[in-house]
């Protein structure tokens, strides 16, 4: 699960370790270019999302080549709470989807991003609560189970499981934030609610591990309960900060319903008329012309001033005449 499977003999970082520090620093060197592309066009895209994709993809790197202090188990907790939690928030919250849609230039990879994320199969995978029962779910896999302690004996199991929570806590992360466009987008009660049940389920975890180890394991009880401990609070942090997250895509969206509904109540303004032809320019209008000497100037209707009703009558029926 944890970054130390991908060392070897638990001495300094292996080949498996170092190919996933690059692959993030690339991604982030990669996201640098592609926002960097859009801002030389003119287009708007925030510093602060590429401060948290950079910061994601260096606090990634840092938990398979950085040994944390204290106990093996307090190490280890240290580094799944930096690949599978903090590191999949600050990744999603550069919104790496809405990047890739503005930055890439029209042809097959630019058509392919909006089919894929649209399909029925990616909103049913985007599921808040299945993606919480795929994140959660699978530590209470590996933590009480003896897939740990088989997972040091397979370099390719090992290898797997670190991939899967990684892969698991972005995935959790993308559908609880739901900050890039896709085509269905769950609503605030569903992620609200995978959001505390993965929540509660991560806490009891991190309780049932504060009383007894992993099957097959044996660390010290201090170490142990140190682990469970920043399992713990470390978990509640993360989580804290995603549901400031769903509060502030709750606030923005309820702000922009109510200005929509003010906009409709208020009905829309009728536009100002048109100019005439060379109004406002110095010149005179075609349209209208001076009147002729020894006649007053029309009034509105195009008769002259002091015209009463009963002449405009007598006009009329002079005319038919």
């Amino acid at each position: 699960m944890t970054p130390e499977h991908l060392h070897r003999s638990g001495t300094g970082p292996g080949v498996a370790a170092l190919l996933a520090a690059g692959v993030s620093l690339v991604a982030a060197v990669c996201y640098l270019l592609a926002a960097a592309r859009l801002r030389r066009r003119g287009d708007a895209w925030p510093p602060l999302r590429d401060v948290c994709f950079t910061a994601g993809g260096a606090v990634l790197a840092a938990s398979v080549l950085v040994t944390p202090p204290g106990g093996p188990f307090t190490a280890h907790m240290a580094r799944h709470l930096a690949a599978g939690m903090a590191a999949p928030l600050l990744l999603v919250l550069g919104r790496p989807l809405t990047l890739a849609l503005r930055a890439l230039p029209p042809g097959r990879l630019r058509r392919a991003l909006p089919a894929l994320s649209g399909s029925r199969p990616a909103a049913w995978i985007l599921f808040p609560p299945l993606a919480a029962v795929v994140d959660v779910g699978g530590l209470w896999l590996l933590y009480r189970t003896p897939l740990w302690s088989a997972s040091h004996e397979r370099p390719l199991l090992q290898a797997a499981v670190h991939l899967h929570v990684t892969a698991a806590g972005l995935l959790f992360a993308f559908a609880v934030c739901a900050l890039d466009p896709v085509r269905h987008r769950w609503g605030l009660p569903w992620r609200g609610a995978a959001l505390l049940g993965a929540g509660a389920a991560h806490a009891v975890l991190a309780k049932s591990l504060y009383a007894a180890p992993p099957p097959g394991t044996s660390f010290a009880p201090a170490d142990r309960r140190a682990g469970a401990l920043l399992m713990f609070y470390g978990g509640d942090a993360v989580e804290l900060a995603l549901a400031a997250v769903l509060a502030a895509g709750w606030y923005a969206g309820s702000g922009r319903a109510l200005a929509r509904g003010a906009r409709l109540r208020g009905g829309a303004r009728p536009s100002p008329p048109r100019p005439l032809p060379g109004a406002g320019r110095g010149r005179r209008s075609p349209c209208r012309h001076p009147p002729a000497p020894g006649t007053s100037a029309p009034a509105a209707g195009g008769y002259p001033k002091g015209t009463t009703r009963k002449g405009v009558t007598q006009q009329s029926a002079e005319h038919e005449r």
